[in-house]
């Protein structure tokens, strides 16, 4: 069992420069999820999140408790139109800019980086299709709105999509490829991005799911590789394999992170979308609650990934950091899915860290 680490202990730091031949890294963000009746306030989380040294932070909603605590911080931040809220958007021009007005000229103090149009959204899913046909038009609405406040060069619009959901075949990772039947969504919104300066196109990755649901993502054969006390599937889910388990032509693949972005830069390659890069907007491991769903496997392999890819591409494209963002901040016991879904936070509701993990230099 580990013992909690007092916050004082928990080093968090940022790597501020590549090599000579690799792009500059990325800050590695946190997820703000707040669907729960027990976490600390925003006025208190925001300080938290300044004290160990957090510069990027990802709100799914427009919380105005929390940007309130935000401004002039300086942090980073990227706020989502929730679901609900698109359809409005998307109806009216005049919606979208009274959207802007109250959640993001009026608060020009806080540093925001990307608004996120929607979360996870695909027509293939039977939770989220009704609000697939309102995506694209409030992507431009809201581009109109940040354009006319003269943001376009600051703000960034996009949306965030779950690569599980979206792609029909994903491993190999060159032959990652979206669904036939989400092609209609997906493709003028890549084309919505190239065409305004090459917006990122944020993904959602849970190497947890694939491990937990067998995905194809990680094989089950794998197991036959294995000489350890761990799994070979488990060693691949969280960065502690150091000789390639998958090879993909010349490519060859130690973790499934740099196997399941690369899948989505093969789909949008073949989909007009060559020229984006992909943002991980969502990646974590659960403390409790289900299988493999414990603070060990939850230090190694956030722990791991924040040093993966403050150093490295991955292999498809080996000069470009991953913008990356780490679910979550805190649990949230609203969650009525499986325990598991209950339990990512990387702090307990009391402030303290489940486990010490450096954002190191």
């Amino acid at each position: 069992m580990h013992s909690r680490i007092p916050l004082v202990l928990l080093l968090l730091s940022l790597l501020v420069t590549g090599s000579l031949h690799i792009t500059t890294a990325q800050p590695v963000g946190i997820c703000y999820g707040t669907f729960a009746d027990n976490q600390p306030t925003a006025q208190e989380a925001i300080p938290l999140i300044q004290t160990v040294g957090i510069q990027r932070m990802r709100l799914y909603g427009p919380d105005h408790n929390a940007l309130q605590s935000l401004r002039n911080t300086k942090i980073e931040v990227v706020i989502g139109v929730p679901n609900e809220q698109l359809q409005s958007v998307a109806s009216s021009q005049d919606n979208a800019n009274q959207w802007v007005q109250d959640n993001i000229k009026n608060y020009q103090e806080v540093n925001f980086r990307y608004v996120v149009v929607g979360n996870g959204i695909t027509p293939a899913h039977d939770q989220t299709s009704q609000f697939a046909q309102f995506v694209l038009q409030a992507m431009q609405n809201i581009q109109n709105a940040i354009s006319a406040c003269g943001l376009q060069n600051k703000i960034r619009v996009t949306t965030a999509i779950d690569q599980s959901e979206i792609l029909i075949q994903s491993c190999p990772p060159s032959q990652g490829q979206f669904r036939p039947e989400v092609r209609q969504f997906i493709d003028p919104i890549i084309k919505f991005l190239v065409n305004n300066n090459n917006v990122p196109l944020l993904v959602n990755l849970h190497p947890y799911f694939s491990y937990v649901h067998n995905k194809a993502d990680i094989p089950s054969e794998f197991d036959a590789h294995g000489n350890s006390g761990q799994t070979p599937r488990l060693e691949y889910a969280t960065f502690q394999r150091q000789d390639p388990i998958l090879q993909d032509g010349p490519l060859g693949y130690t973790n499934v992170f740099d196997a399941m972005v690369d899948s989505v830069h093969s789909a949008l390659e073949k989909a007009g979308g060559s020229s984006l890069d992909v943002v991980v907007s969502e990646i974590g491991w659960p403390t409790d609650g289900g299988d493999a769903a414990t603070i060990e496997n939850a230090s190694t392999h956030n722990t791991r990934l924040i040093n993966h890819v403050l150093n490295n591409g991955t292999p498809k494209r080996p000069e470009k950091r991953i913008e990356t963002y780490i679910f979550n901040l805190f649990d949230e016991n609203k969650r009525d899915s499986e325990e598991f879904e209950r339990h990512w936070g990387v702090f307990d509701n009391n402030k303290q860290a489940k486990y010490q993990i450096n954002f190191q230099f």
